[in-house]
C-alpha cells in the first residue's frame, strides 16, 4: 500500500493527535513514526510489520470424545477466513488453535499460551465453557478480547461475572435461554410432568439444567431429584439405578459425549428404566455420538440450536455447499454458524480500527478491539447479532433433533440425526 489507511470510526477518536496530522494521514504524507504515536491505547497497540501476519489464537476441544465441536468450530472460523480473502490490509490471516480438551486446565494452557505470544491481536473460543472460565482472565490480563463462540454459562456474561471477564464476548445464546425452551418442550410439548436431571459438574451442564428446572417449575412441573455424574464415569448403573427408584416421567441430561453414550448404553438393563425417556442437550450434536452410543442412540433426542437451512436462510444454504467442498463433508457438530460468525466480528473489529502507515506497517489498539467487537451488530449466519454490555450478542432458536441410525457414515445434520420440533 501507497498510502496510511483512515476510517471515520467512533473508536478512532482517541488515536489521532491533532487535525493536523488527520490531513496528513488523509493525504499519505505522514511518516511511520508519526503513524505509529498517533495510535495510543490504554492496554497497548499491536504492531504487525509489512509482509508479517495478523494472528488470531484459539481454542478448542480437538481432541478425544468432545472433538467434533473444537473441529466444527474451526472449520467455521477457515471458511470465514477464505470468504474475506485471507488477509487485512496486505496481512495474511493466520489462525493458531490450541487444543483445550473440554476441561478447565486445557483452558488453562491453552490461554497461556495465547497470551505469551506478542503476536495474538485476539483470541476465538472456545467450545466449552469450563475451558473459558479459566481462560478468558488470562487472556484479558494480556489485554487480549475473546469470543465465545459456543461456551454458553450464563455467568461467563453476567453484569457481575468481575473484571477478569470483561474482555470477553460471545456469539452463543446463554444457557437462560435454552433451558427455558427445553422446559417449554418438555412439559408443553412431550407432556412430562416430573423429571430427573443429570449434570456432570460443569459450569455449561449445572447451568442449563438449573435454567431448565426454573422453568419447569414455573410450569407446574415437579423436579424429583438433580443428580451428579463425572465427565469420564463408565458404570451409570448405579446412578440409574436411584433414578428408576423415583419413577420420573423423564431424564434430562445435559452434558457430554462419553457419559452420556454409556447412560444411553445401560439405561435398558436397570430395572424400571426399560421404558424410560432420555433428552440430552446441545454436547451431542456428533458423529463421535454415534460411534459412542452404537446401536442405543437410535431414537435419542437432544436440544439444539435450530440450525436448519429454513431457519438460517440463503447464506447458510452458500455455506453448506462451501463447507462440503472445502471439507469433503457436511458439517461434523452444529457451532460452525456461531464460529463463523465470532470470525467475522474479530476480522470486522480488526478492520474498523487498525491504522496502516504508508509502508505497510499496521497499528492495533487492544482496548479500542475490544471496545469494536462489544460494539457488533450484524445478520450473521447463526442469526443476528447484536452485543450488549455484558458479550452478550445472539439469540436462541430452540430445536430439537433425534438420532435416526447407528450407522456412523449417515451422520449429516438434518438427517441423522433430523428435526423434529419445531
Amino acid at each position: 500500500m501507497g498510502e496510511v489507511r483512515m476510517r471515520k470510526s467512533p473508536f478512532l477518536s482517541s488515536l489521532w493527535a491533532t487535525a493536523g496530522l488527520q490531513l496528513a494521514l488523509a493525504a499519505g504524507q505522514v511518516s511511520p513514526t508519526a503513524a505509529q504515536e498517533a495510535v495510543t491505547d490504554p492496554l497497548g497497540v499491536i504492531k504487525i510489520e509489512k509482509g508479517a501476519p495478523i494472528q488470531i489464537g484459539a481454542y478448542w476441544v480437538l481432541s478425544g470424545p468432545d472433538a467434533a465441536l473444537g473441529i466444527d468450530s474451526r472449520r467455521g472460523v477457515e471458511l470465514a477466513f477464505k470468504d474475506r480473502g485471507g488477509e487485512i490490509d496486505g496481512h495474511e490471516l493466520v489462525l493458531n488453535a490450541q487444543d483445550s480438551l473440554c476441561t478447565p486446565e486445557g483452558g488453562q494452557t491453552a490461554a497461556t499460551k495465547l497470551a505469551a505470544n506478542p503476536a495474538t491481536i485476539i483470541v476465538l473460543g472456545s467450545a466449552c465453557s469450563s475451558e473459558v472460565v479459566a481462560a478468558a482472565p488470562i487472556l484479558w490480563k494480556a489485554g487480549i478480547a475473546n469470543i465465545g463462540t459456543s461456551a454458553s454459562a450464563p455467568k461467563l456474561t453476567a453484569p457481575d461475572r468481575g473484571p477478569g471477564y470483561q474482555g470477553f464476548v460471545r456469539m452463543i445464546a446463554d444457557d437462560n435461554a435454552q433451558g427455558a425452551a427445553d422446559a417449554e418442550y418438555i412439559y408443553n410439548v412431550l407432556k412430562k410432568k416430573s423429571v430427573v436431571t443429570i449434570h456432570d459438574g460443569s459450569p455449561y451442564a449445572e447451568a442449563l439444567q438449573g435454567a431448565m428446572v426454573k422453568r419447569f417449575t414455573e410450569l407446574g412441573g415437579t423436579v424429583l431429584s438433580q443428580e451428579a455424574t463425572t465427565p469420564t464415569e463408565v458404570d451409570m448403573r448405579p446412578l440409574l439405578t436411584n433414578i428408576a427408584a423415583l419413577k420420573p416421567d423423564l431424564v434430562y441430561m445435559p452434558i457430554f459425549v462419553a457419559a452420556a453414550s454409556q447412560i444411553i448404553r445401560q439405561v435398558k438393563d436397570v430395572p424400571g428404566m426399560e421404558n424410560a425417556t432420555l433428552l440430552g442437550s446441545n454436547g451431542l450434536m456428533s458423529a463421535d455420538m454415534i460411534q459412542a452410543a452404537g446401536s442405543s442412540v437410535v431414537g435419542f433426542q437432544f436440544t439444539y440450536q435450530d440450525i436448519s437451512p429454513e431457519a438460517l436462510g440463503d447464506g447458510y444454504t452458500k455455506f453448506l455447499e462451501n463447507y462440503k467442498s472445502e471439507y469433503g463433508e457436511a458439517p461434523i457438530s452444529g457451532f460452525h454458524s456461531n464460529a463463523y460468525d465470532a470470525a467475522r466480528a474479530a476480522l470486522d473489529a480488526i478492520d474498523k480500527v487498525a491504522v496502516t502507515d504508508g509502508e505497510g506497517t499496521t497499528y492495533i489498539g487492544r482496548k479500542a478491539l475490544r471496545d469494536a467487537v462489544f460494539a457488533s451488530k450484524f445478520d450473521g449466519l447463526s442469526g443476528r447479532i447484536s452485543c450488549d454490555q455484558h458479550g452478550n450478542c445472539a439469540e436462541f432458536k430452540p430445536a430439537v433433533y433425534e438420532y435416526t441410525s447407528d450407522d456412523v457414515s449417515t451422520y449429516e445434520t438434518g438427517k441423522n440425526p433430523r428435526k423434529v420440533f419445531p
